[in-house]
């Protein structure tokens, strides 16, 4: 392959990405073979699955509220089964560290002393096709112990060596994310199916003979039979390996609305590749706005900064979920400690690790086996804070939660929200999602603003609530009415305040902005029009560069 614009075919799979160092030891036959079967095997259901998440917030839009299934009831209430056991290397995940797969962050998480590191590539990782093999190759590298990284400054980043490594759960894309780089019978792959299966082909022996497995979070899943779609590629893709069934493990993030109302079925679907949930707080936020953001008052939540775990409605999400999760034997993870550390302002650093603490010692006393953390630093803040609670045991299985009644309604009880939408609030949402935008647009998924880890999701609850506000009419805490005329004004006044910088691209990430957050119909991702421009513009600095050549 010559040129981006041209493409070759290899067991079924075409290529049309301009190649890139080293993707030949990712992209061989045999592992292209691979991924050619599980897509061919699925490609209709996911299809099908996905015109039901549509069906399924139409309805919602209509009216109706989403509640338990009367169908699943049986599974509900039958005491007698329960998840595999937790497999090795997942037994204790009191500290988890999440991160994308560049070499830097690789190593950092690897060395952070966290019991498990996300390997995420998805919402803090900007599909591109660069990012995707690299960071194939750079999870091989790193379970060979062969990664080390320089930067241009002449900083060295290196493993650790003679030290166990954190237990590596990889995060692949959500089902609604094409790879539009590797086409079958004229469609683009899933993006979640090459991320797994790549992954699964290549390092699945190589992590038994490790003493683990090939263990996997599941974003984005929006109902059980989404799960029951994943637990079917795991029974396959370990039949095409020879590889004993029950070895994968997959951790699911209940973070849409929809998932909440049946996260005992979702064990159920997984049940003998289940390790857990995990309360993917910031999606949950952004699913419930997508989902009734043309439901009226009801549904209209305050700043962005105010919508806190204490919220009833959150409490009743996290509560229910830990104790769906130890009914059955699964672990339960929290959420994400946005905070960056600030090494520079002591006073800045103190206040976040306070509320870091505060905010991981309320998830420990709820029954939380575990939770996230997004920076190295922050790892001895919640090691400290399980290790107070839990001692010497690996989890809180034997914690049950029975005081905690399933409530539906409680799920959804937005009403009883407190707080304000204040026009600071609105401009740190545009402020937000732009700067978002644009680092995605440059190959950054993750990305520090005032001191927050902000990813896709953030990203997506702050255009959505943009949206959802111009949408209802909501008035801020001075009497404002919030309207699509007073946005474009704030747009305009905070994108002239953007620090700009020599190939930046602040142009483009203020007109997907635009679409995502101003447009009639609202997009259902902002990654999908972020995609559609990453490509074209690839294409088009491919084709510049071939005809300078010529």
């Amino acid at each position: 392959m010559n040129s981006f614009t041209d493409s070759f075919t290899i067991n079924g799979i075409t290529l049309t990405a301009q190649p890139i160092c080293r993707q030949n030891e990712v992209l061989t036959p045999d592992a292209l073979e691979f991924v050619a079967k599980l897509h061919r095997a699925t490609a209709e259901r996911r299809q099908e699955l996905l015109q039901a998440r549509r069906t399924r917030r139409a309805e919602i839009a209509a009216g109706a509220d989403p509640r338990f299934l009367a169908e699943t009831a049986d599974i509900r209430n039958d005491p007698s089964w329960r998840v595999a056991p937790p497999a090795p290397g997942l037994e204790d995940r009191r500290v988890e560290i999440t991160g994308p797969v560049d070499k830097k962050m690789t190593i950092n998480a690897l060395n952070s002393g966290a019991k498990v590191w996300l390997a995420d590539m998805e919402d803090s990782s900007t599909p591109s096709w660069r990012n995707v093999i690299k960071g194939q190759l750079n999870l091989t590298d790193a379970l060979e112990r062969r990664l080390d990284f320089t930067t241009d400054e002449g900083k060295e980043y290196k493993l650790r060596p003679a030290c166990e490594l954190p237990t590596i759960v990889v995060r692949p894309r959500g089902w609604h994310l094409p790879e539009k780089h590797m086409i079958i019978d004229g469609e683009p792959i899933a993006g979640g199916i090459v991320d797994f299966g790549l992954y699964f082909f290549h390092n699945s022996r190589r992590l038994l003979a490790q003493g683990k497995g090939p263990y996997f979070y599941l974003p984005k899943i929006e109902t059980h039979l989404e799960a029951r779609l994943w637990n079917d590629i795991f029974i396959l893709a370990q039949d095409l390996l020879g590889i004993p069934q029950g070895t994968i493990r997959a951790t699911v993030l209940i973070e849409t609305i929809t998932a909440a109302f049946e996260m005992e079925e979702i064990l159920y679907e997984l049940r003998d590749h289940a390790a857990g949930l995990n309360a993917g707080r910031w999606d949950y936020i952004f699913s419930l706005i997508k989902n009734f953001r043309t439901r009226g008052p009801r549904f209209v939540l305050p700043d962005r900064a105010q919508v806190t775990m204490t919220q009833p409605f959150m409490r009743a999400y996290t509560e229910q979920l830990v104790r769906a999760c130890h009914k059955r034997g699964a672990l339960a993870i929290g959420g994400m400690a946005a905070a960056v550390p600030n090494r520079k302002d002591p006073e800045a650093n103190a206040n976040a690790f306070e509320k870091v603490r505060a905010d991981k010692t309320r998830e420990a006393n709820d029954g939380f086996d575990g939770s996230w953390v997004a920076h190295p630093d922050l790892v001895p803040v919640c090691r400290e804070v399980f290790d107070s609670i839990l001692g010497d045991k690996p989890n809180q299985l034997d914690r049950l939660r029975e005081d905690v009644i399933p409530d539906d309604r409680a799920l959804i009880n937005v009403a009883a929200t407190t707080g304000t939408i204040t026009e600071q609030g609105i401009r740190n949402n545009i402020e937000v999602g732009i700067r978002y935008i644009e680092s995605w647009l440059r190959g950054n998924g993750a990305v520090a603003i005032h001191n927050l880890m902000e990813d896709a999701a953030t990203a997506e609850i702050s255009r959505s609530q943009l949206w959802q506000w111009i949408y209802a009419r909501a008035i801020t805490d001075h009497g404002e009415i919030i309207t699509h005329e007073w946005i474009e004004e704030l747009l305009d006044e905070e994108f002239a305040r953007l620090e700009r910088f020599d190939g930046d691209r602040f142009e483009d990430a203020r007109d997907i902005f635009e679409e995502v957050t101003l447009a009639r119909d609202f997009p259902t991702f902002l990654t999908l029009p972020a995609y559609a421009r990453y490509l074209t513009e690839a294409r088009e600095k491919a084709t510049v560069e071939e005809l300078a050549a010529a």
